[in-house]
């Protein structure tokens, strides 16, 4: 039997998952794959109005926007906000949904295990426009959060007027919006993982932390190094929606990121060519991070993406 007849009976055995398949791959395709043609602004001298046709008829300048980029004094300003946001979105963001599905795993009652996914799971279906405006409503002066620490005799402090304070609202924020609905993988990890090695630990006497350490996390440790790998092909991506809704003048020196100069470059400057390269800079950035975090992780003989 060729390989066609065998991918035309395997179709045929499996259309309704091919069919279930066909939507996100239609996504991808579209809003994913064919946007790429636009890289090619970045090696052009477009017209903002000159339709997709003057892409391919504007004259092609290299790598001056790159150069230019390189060379902008406000460079390392913002590769080092998007980097210090994302490095503590890792450190902290990352550890949080495996340690919730660990507690998960242990909650015997169904009822409480629902009502804490249920509960953890809902801040991510909030728009970010509403968690922004929550986030400002707790922290101005006469807020939530400083009326709880006016109990312990200190002061207002203004979180949203004050950059050293910018990073740990966005984080803390972040985190609480996205680990519980991120903790979902690792819930499904935690069901491959063989019930008799809990059995043969409980034989040998392991309590739960034990079990944990010894059966539990060497279980989806594959699952683990494949999620800390993709993230860190987000190390130049912070999402520009929070941040523009939360930075102002007062705390512009640790909160403008990338994503938000793009924003600024591209659309309210309409220098389009310019903001593509500073975009593709950053992609070309994460992509390094994630083929040097596999090689490394393959080289270790742990799980890798390819």
């Amino acid at each position: 039997m060729s390989a066609m007849q065998r991918w035309k009976r395997a179709f045929r055995r499996d259309k309704y998952l091919y069919l279930m398949f066909l939507p996100p791959l239609l996504y991808y395709i579209l809003f994913h794959y064919l946007p790429m043609y636009g890289i090619i602004i970045a090696f052009k001298n477009i017209k903002v109005f000159g339709g997709l046709g003057s892409i391919l008829r504007a004259r092609s300048v290299g790598i001056k926007y790159f150069q230019m980029y390189l060379a902008d004094p406000y460079f390392w300003k913002l590769v080092r906000n998007t980097i210090l946001i994302r490095v503590y979105e890792i450190l902290f963001g990352f550890p949080a949904p495996i340690v919730l599905a660990l507690l998960l795993n242990e909650v015997k009652n169904r009822l409480f295990h629902r009502s804490i996914q249920s509960v953890t799971y809902l801040p991510h279906f909030i728009s970010t426009v509403v968690i922004c405006g929550m986030v400002t409503t707790f922290l101005v002066s006469d807020g939530l959060v400083n009326d709880i620490i006016a109990a312990f005799g200190i002061g207002p402090i203004q979180f949203l007027a004050r950059p050293e304070w910018f990073r740990t609202v966005y984080v803390v924020s972040s985190v609480w919006q996205n680990f519980g609905w991120e903790s979902i993988i690792f819930l499904a990890a935690l069901a491959a993982v063989d019930m008799e090695l809990y059995e043969a630990a409980r034989m040998d006497g392991a309590g739960r932390f034990r079990q944990a350490v010894h059966v539990t996390l060497p279980g989806i440790a594959p699952t683990i190094i494949i999620v800390f790998i993709l993230n860190l092909g987000r190390i130049m991506n912070v999402g520009y929606q929070k941040i523009l809704l939360l930075y102002n003048g007062a705390n512009y020196e640790t909160s403008d990121v990338i994503a938000t100069y793009v924003y600024r470059r591209g659309l309210i400057d309409s220098d389009f060519s310019y903001a593509t390269a500073v975009g593709l800079f950053s992609t070309l950035i994460g992509l390094v991070f994630v083929v040097g975090a596999n090689r490394i992780s393959r080289s270790f003989g742990e799980t890798s993406l390819w």
